[in-house]
């Protein structure tokens, strides 16, 4: 694992309030820091309004952009910027759309050596910004035709698959994903999974993985409990490999269940909701900066379910001026992309919270999910490099 960056200088920027740092020697990554994504790429035309329009309105946008999006994508984007090194296992047309994304996502350092270029439609997505609200609206459009596990060789896979610290999926493309998902099992390569809603072959995919991170209704969904907390405790139950899960919440924050080695006590486990509860009462609400506080480790049960040992990790995001919020598109997977960069260095749960809550408030500065996300030497993050 990596150890703390040192030697890091600072230098006057006489254009912004806050000093630029310049590592002498950068943040050591392991020896592997390749990182292997299957999933969906699509290029994404977004437009800010001033407000959301009316059924049959006619209205101008304040600013517009055409870029490179998916998950995948952009989670692949924002692990290169932090210095990874990504590389995609995905599909687009040979068409104008499909070198675009091509070419923004290998302007960015990331290696599409692997993405499948055939006759067809790429994917694209529409994006409506309301200004007024804060919130987006996707329109999407499929490709086609879709990837299919023969289009990549089992010679290329091993290739891929050789050397790399982490694989992860968005749960797209699922035939794919499974064939990757299990060659990378066989391999003793983590497997993280971004699991937005439930889709076709994601249980399969959960059961493979070592981490999850969910979107703030999935948890829920898919194991039809009654609150997160005891939905965290049940897929920990029901997934035996995964070692943690978190589900953001936006401006919200996240919460994460890491599993623990069992606790040697003969008290009954407590119930998740009143430790989340006791929980919450320490969090810090006078700080604009993200913050994570933990749990002791606790045997917590689910009625009806089990119960688990672990470790609840709440974490805040930063509190951004209204002002300053530009576009959330893509924050969520700056955060997985965070995420991703924080385990391939070994970087503490609580530490690893708070880097990928800041990571996501960059994203939220800028219009489209790729043009905020910063680099490693960006100022903002250099308490979290530190």
């Amino acid at each position: 694992m990596a150890s703390p960056p040192t030697n890091i200088t600072r230098k006057a920027s006489p254009d912004n309030d806050e000093d630029e740092f310049t590592p002498s020697s950068l943040p050591p990554l392991p020896q592997s820091h390749l990182v292997v994504g299957c999933g969906f790429l699509t290029l994404d035309f977004l437009a800010i309004v001033p407000s959301f329009p009316q059924p049959d309105d006619k209205i101008r946008s304040t600013s517009s952009k055409v870029q490179g999006g998916g998950n995948i994508g952009n989670a692949s984007t924002c692990a290169a910027r932090l210095g990874l090194k990504p590389k995609l296992i995905s599909k687009v047309a040979d068409d104008p759309q499909g070198r675009d994304i091509l070419e923004e996502l290998e302007s960015d350092g990331v290696d599409t050596s692997l993405v499948v270029v055939s006759k067809g439609k790429s994917p694209t997505t529409y994006v409506i910004v309301d200004n007024q609200m804060k919130t987006r609206t996707c329109i999407y459009t499929p490709g086609f035709p879709p990837m299919k596990p023969d289009e990549l060789s089992n010679s290329s896979l091993l290739s891929a698959l050789s050397g790399a610290r982490l694989v992860y999926f968005d749960g797209k493309l699922h035939k794919t994903a499974l064939v990757v998902a299990q060659e990378a099992h066989r391999m003793g390569i983590p497997i993280l999974v971004d699991a937005e809603r439930k889709r076709k072959g994601l249980d399969i995919l959960l059961n493979l993985s070592t981490y999850v991170v969910c979107a703030a209704k999935f948890p829920q969904e898919w194991t039809e409990s009654p609150s997160v907390p005891s939905a965290l405790v049940s897929m920990l139950v029901r997934l035996p490999n995964v070692n943690f899960v978190i589900v953001t919440f936006g401006e919200d924050g996240c919460l994460m269940l890491e599993r623990s080695a069992t606790v040697n006590d003969q008290s009954e486990g407590m119930d998740a909701d009143s430790l989340l509860k006791s929980l919450e009462q320490r969090k810090d609400k006078t700080t604009a900066r993200p913050t994570c506080i933990s749990s002791t480790v606790t045997r917590m049960r689910v009625e009806g379910v089990g119960e688990v040992s672990g470790r609840f990790f709440l974490g805040t995001a930063e509190n951004i001026p209204a002002s300053e919020v530009i576009d959330t598109t893509g924050a969520g997977d700056a955060f997985v992309g965070a995420v991703l960069y924080a385990i391939c260095t070994g970087m503490p749960q609580e530490k690893m919270l708070r880097f990928a809550a800041q990571v996501a408030a960059a994203c939220c500065r800028a219009l489209g999910a790729r043009t905020g996300l910063p680099g490693s030497t960006d100022p903002r993050l250099a308490p979290y490099l530190l």
